[in-house]
């Protein structure tokens, strides 16, 4: 049963069933009364009103309550935005089975790459395992019946000498440019491996060119860490006008930059992240194994597999 408590701010209702505690204040007794019928009312009957959301109500609750939490926060609400108007968003949970995802990702796999749809199935199941452990809406998590695409090879795509000459002639030498910074940017990429959104965030502050380290605070498994420079990476860093940050370019600046410069080039299915092969496959013929994943950001030495990109014949040559 519920209780009403006179306060001096107003009434607490209070509520206990089935080993479940509630309180609220409220202005008025009238409505500490109905706050605490309807809790009641969720508490003894929350299975059934579950039954009745629908798949893309879920989706809206994880991203008010949960994607706010996370560093890829902007990419989640997208994607979940996007997710709300499918077709499957409209299927309430009491209804909802594998056979459902099942379809989705059939549909999904004639639109988008085997990579995109399991980013996309793994979130999917993120927002279900979150509905079945914290809000507890529901008792099972159809997904995970169901097969995920088969995971594409990883790329062996490295920048020719050819391509870098041609896309430096594509930005130009003139560093008070955005378009000459983002391809300053690659080649500096190509030197510490670090990521596009690692760069475009690298500020003065956390730069020291004397002891040859900057200092990454935002980082993609949310560790921080110390990167070592090398000399080039130095004299790359002081050849930038005074910017802040030191690119002067936010991530999708850098992206967008990038793509066009690469284009206008005429260089053919390159990206921004294939200087890190780049650089992982250079630094592995300099640093062991794990002052190399140190130096990148992995915590699992099997990561460096997918970067290290050396071709037969160079490995013959160091054989000699």
């Amino acid at each position: 049963m519920a209780s009403i408590r006179k306060l001096k701010s107003g009434y607490r209702a209070e509520i206990a069933r089935r080993g479940i505690r509630k309180s609220k204040v409220f202005p008025t007794k009238q409505e500490a009364k109905d706050w605490a019928a309807r809790a009641e009312y969720e508490i003894l009957h929350g299975d059934k009103i579950a039954a009745k959301l629908t798949l893309g109500e879920l989706f809206d609750r994880y991203a008010r309550e949960v994607s706010p939490s996370k560093r890829g926060h902007r990419w989640e609400v997208i994607r979940l935005e996007k997710f709300g108007r499918d077709p499957i968003a409209q299927i309430r949970l009491e209804d909802l089975s594998a056979k459902d995802f099942a379809k989705w990702r059939d549909k999904r796999l004639q639109e988008v790459a085997p990579a995109s749809v399991i980013r996309e199935m793994q979130l999917m199941s993120s927002v279900l395992t979150v509905s079945r452990r914290d809000w507890e809406l529901i008792s099972i998590n159809p997904l995970s019946d169901v097969r995920k695409p088969a995971k594409p090879l990883p790329r062996d795509r490295l920048p020719t000498s050819a391509e870098i000459e041609a896309m430096q002639f594509s930005a130009g030498e003139d560093l008070s440019k955005a378009t000459a910074r983002a391809f300053h940017a690659f080649k500096f990429a190509m030197e510490c491996a670090m990521r596009a959104g690692e760069i475009a965030g690298l500020e003065w502050d956390r730069v020291d060119l004397d002891r040859r380290v900057a200092l990454l605070t935002h980082t993609k498994n949310g560790r921080p860490r110390e990167v070592p420079l090398s000399t080039r990476a130095v004299e790359l860093i002081r050849a930038l006008p005074e910017l802040d940050p030191v690119f002067g370019l936010s991530s999708r600046q850098l992206d967008v930059l990038f793509r066009k410069l690469r284009d206008r080039a005429g260089v053919k299915g390159l990206t921004f992240h294939d200087s890190r092969h780049a650089a992982i496959t250079a630094l592995s013929t300099k640093l062991d194994v794990l002052a190399l994943a140190r130096m990148v950001g992995h915590t699992d030495l099997r990561q460096l597999r997918v970067y290290y990109n050396e071709s037969a014949e160079e490995l013959a040559k160091r054989l000699d």
